[in-house]
Formats: C-alpha cells, sequence, structure tokens
C-alpha cells in the first residue's frame, strides 16, 4: 500500500503541471493575439514632449532610427520591449493625423506593421499609462528611439540646459571685514 500514495502523489503533480502549463500557453496565445488588432487607430495627443502619435489605448507611438524606410530592425527582444504595432487590414487615421502618412509593411515574420511616414511605429512596455513618455531619447538595442510627431518626424527632446549667473563684486574700496 506504501507504494501507492508516492505515485498517487506524481498523477496529481503532472496533471497540477499540464493544468498551469496549458493556462500559461492560453495566456500566452491571448497577450500574442491582443498585440495585433483587427483595427488600428493612430491619433495624435498631448504629452510633455508636445503633440505626439498614440495607439488606441493613448499609448506614445515610437520610431526606432536603426529603421529604414519601410523595414523594421526591431525583432526578437527587441520587440518584446518595443512591441510593434501590429494589425490585420488597413490603420485609420485619428484625430491630428494625416491619412496619406498612414500606411503598412509586412515584417520578417509575416504580420502586417503599422507605419507612419515609412516609419515603422512601436510602442514601450514602460509606458503604462496614456501619455507617457519614457521611451523618448532611450540607446536601445543598438540605436536611438524617439516619438513621432504629426508629420511623421522623430520628436527629439531638447537637452535641459541650466544657466547659471556669477555675481562679482567690487571689493577695493572695502575697508573694514567682513566686507560683501
Amino acid at each position: 500500500m506504501r507504494s501507492a500514495a508516492p505515485t498517487k502523489r506524481v498523477a496529481v503533480s503532472l496533471a497540477l503541471m499540464a493544468a498551469l502549463g496549458a493556462t500559461g500557453f492560453l495566456a500566452a496565445g491571448s497577450i500574442a493575439h491582443s498585440a495585433i488588432r483587427t483595427h488600428a487607430t493612430v491619433s495624435l495627443r498631448t504629452t510633455e514632449l508636445g503633440h505626439v502619435l498614440v495607439n488606441s489605448r493613448g499609448h506614445t507611438l515610437y520610431l526606432f532610427v536603426e529603421d529604414s524606410r519601410n523595414k523594421s530592425a526591431c525583432s526578437g527582444s527587441c520587440a518584446k520591449f518595443w512591441p510593434p504595432l501590429l494589425i490585420h487590414g488597413k490603420p485609420t487615421a485619428g484625430s491630428g493625423v494625416r491619412p496619406s502618412l498612414l500606411g503598412t509593411m509586412r515584417r520578417s515574420n509575416g504580420r502586417l506593421q503599422v507605419t507612419y511616414n515609412k516609419h515603422p511605429l512601436y510602442a514601450y512596455v514602460l509606458d503604462r499609462q496614456a501619455g507617457q513618455t519614457n521611451g523618448e531619447g532611450n540607446s536601445a538595442f543598438g540605436a536611438k528611439w524617439y516619438a513621432v510627431s504629426a508629420k511623421g518626424t522623430a520628436i527629439v527632446k531638447a537637452p535641459s540646459t541650466t544657466m547659471s549667473t556669477t555675481t562679482t563684486t567690487d571689493t577695493s574700496s572695502c575697508r573694514y571685514p567682513p566686507c560683501p
């Protein structure tokens, strides 16, 4: 009778592992499917960078300097941090977006990616809320990433400059310390 208990534990463990594996597989499939939209609207939104392109969830869209026109250089682990805006069909121009600049290109895996002014568009995983621009100016996967303007160009955030003023005091007439 002792040998039945370990066999039962193994069977229960295997069944539990199979159930967890199936759940993980279904969840991964759901996440992957949600990245591919049958309908994508690209709009304009005001952020701390000014007016930038955003996806249908209000998340900032970026271009990758390493990309060439209508050709993505971001795949594999790059695409996990910078998910491409994928679609089935044609994208829609939302408020402030020029429809003539909106298009698609075929990625190396055969999927369609939304482009604007021939730049493939990406979101950034650390932009968790609409309107965030955490990816702006990041250097990752071999090049810089920039939010995209309504003209379809990179929004390059100007480096912050600090002005320092120096005041000099003429102490030549000072006779009694402490002098200014």
